[in-house]
């Protein structure tokens, strides 16, 4: 049924309001002596009414008991729409869920909160939540257990807030809490918060199993003139992420200090955008040699930022940037592009190491895009070995050895990197068909003065061997450390000791020397770095 148009209505109540005081100033004028003349005649004391002025009088009664029941009708439609625009507004300002205010009412209540406070010279925290890993609780039990999560925390934010607590739900599983204190006591606000961090983590009941996430919570206070929501939500999300960053499960207050960071790596972003598109980032390469004859048998390929504001930039402190801002796959297809380039000459028998990110091994079409550029740059596929860290393998294994099947197809090999930090080394190893193992660098570098150190590269230099699988040791640094590893039989190695990562014009000094170039004249022409393809990562 269509609705009734507003001016409709209106006109509809102004025309029947009309007609009751028409009809009751008619009623006045000529009822009484009318009434009187109809008594009379009923009781046959009287002349009798005329006919008009009884149907008038009759019509007048008619009227004004219509009139009557519009008004009444009226007053019930007014209380039920002042009940459903009370509900509306209501909904408007609540999520459905949990019943947590949503964010734009959320805003509205802290604002005025923060406003009482200042006045009675208190100050407001506001704490910023938001769920580790709740993603997998909906990927992997689906949306009802999610449903169900959300449900949970918001019940234990409510038993674990003061009375006069405003909690909201911002979106997602992100959740907001905002609640008054005495400024010289953040200690109330350490133990709520402290509170809602062992709470959250608690296991909940679905179905017939559990369900587990933590909290990463950030803190900011307002306790000066001038603070607003919107500052209080901009300091305590930069505290929330801090926690995350720090390991979840934790809370942080909002710190001066993470702001400068937050604007530092922003700057860095910035950078990084600006130095994809102008050629900054430039392979390094480090040397991989024999242990037994200290013959040179390739390179590991390492991004380096030649940054003109910051100089020379190391991998650790880009790459998680890339990652998390997608950058990834361009920075890696421009390093790896120039590396292709530098290395198609060199001698045949040397291979280049390359390290593939996490992200790019969910990407499907990894082995094909990897083709296209070794195609492109005419840098044969038996030269090069792409590193997969085991963490890389978690997200998808299934994925993960459709492509290590396809580059290996492709006469690529493939090498487990950082074996031994992980969980399940060995079951990798028996699902995917890698051609290498090499030992994290923390356990090579500390093996000599370190009992366990020494134990696992020796367990590790035994499994290598019982499956057949060669194993390249990283991070030698000394001769001690060489003569040690050689005592255990372990034939490849890379570390400083037999130098630091080069730049190309060292690498091919290096290379001449050794007579490891071909001809000049048979090296192949630069392709046209404008042709992109986002490929693998571009190492450590």
């Amino acid at each position: 049924m269509a609705e009734k148009r507003p001016y409709l209505t209106a006109h509809n109540d102004v025309l029947t309001g009309g007609i009751v005081l028409a009809a009751t100033i008619l009623f006045v004028s000529t009822g009484g002596s009318a009434i009187s003349d109809v008594i009379k005649s009923l009781a046959g004391m009287g002349a009798g009414v005329e006919q008009l002025l009884t149907t008038a009088l009759l019509l007048n009664v008619a009227l004004i008991l219509f009139g009557y029941r519009r008004y009444r009708d009226l007053k019930i439609e007014v209380r039920h729409r002042a009940a459903a625009e009370e509900r509306a507004q209501q909904l408007a300002g609540t999520d459905p869920l949990t019943g947590f205010y949503n964010r734009r009412k959320f805003e509205e209540e802290g604002a005025a909160l923060i406003a009482r406070m200042q006045i009675k010279g208190k100050a407001v925290a506001l704490m910023m939540l938001d769920l580790d890993h709740f993603k997998t609780v909906n990927d992997i039990h689906g949306h009802a257990a999610g449903d169900t999560m959300l449900k949970a925390v918001a019940e234990r934010i409510t038993a674990h807030v003061p009375p006069e607590t405003i909690s909201a739900r911002l979106g997602g599983d992100e959740f907001a809490c905002a609640c008054a204190f005495e400024p010289g006591e953040p200690g109330e606000m350490e133990s709520v918060a402290d509170a809602l961090v062992n709470a959250i983590k608690e296991p909940v009941t679905h179905q017939n199993g559990e369900l587990s996430v933590s909290t990463s919570l950030g803190i900011a206070r307002s306790d000066r003139d001038g603070d607003t929501m919107d500052t209080l939500l901009r300091r305590a999300d930069i505290a929330m992420y801090a926690a995350k960053n720090a390991g979840r499960n934790r809370h942080f207050w909002f710190s001066g200090t993470m702001e400068d960071e937050l604007f530092r790596r922003n700057a860095v972003e910035a950078g990084m955008r600006q130095g994809i598109a102008a050629g900054e980032f430039v392979p390094y390469y480090e040397q991989q040699v024999d242990l037994n004859t200290g013959k040179l048998l390739g390179f590991e390929m390492l991004a380096r930022w030649e940054s003109p504001a910051l100089g020379l930039v190391a991998p650790d402190d880009f790459i998680p940037i890339a990652e998390e801002t997608g950058m990834i796959g361009s920075l890696s297809f421009a390093v790896m592009r120039r590396a292709f380039t530098d290395a198609r000459d060199w001698d045949p028998s040397l291979t280049l190491s390359v390290n593939i990110s996490p992200s790019q091994l969910r990407d499907p079409w990894l082995s094909q895009k990897l083709l296209k550029l070794l195609t492109e740059t005419g840098f044969p596929p038996s030269r090069l070995e792409i590193e997969i860290t085991e963490t890389s393998l978690y997200d998808n294994l299934g994925l993960a050895q459709t492509i290590i099947a396809s580059l290996k197809n492709q006469g690529i090999r493939v090498a487990l990197d950082d074996f031994g930090t992980g969980y399940s080394s060995l079951a990798h190893l028996r699902a995917l068909p890698f051609d290498r193992i090499k030992i994290d660098r923390s356990f090579v570098t500390s093996m000599m003065g370190n009992a366990e150190s020494a134990a696992i590269v020796q367990a590790i230099t035994r499994l290598g061997d019982s499956l057949g699988l060669p194993v390249t040791a990283e991070g030698i640094e000394s001769k001690d450390i060489e003569q040690r590893l050689l005592s255990l039989g372990l034939a490849k190695g890379q570390g400083w000791h037999f130098g630091k990562p080069m730049t190309v014009e060292a690498a091919r000094s290096l290379l001449a020397a050794h007579k490891m170039l071909a001809a000049e004249e048979e090296a192949l022409p630069l392709p046209d770095e404008a042709d992109t393809a986002k490929t693998a990562a571009p190492g450590r």
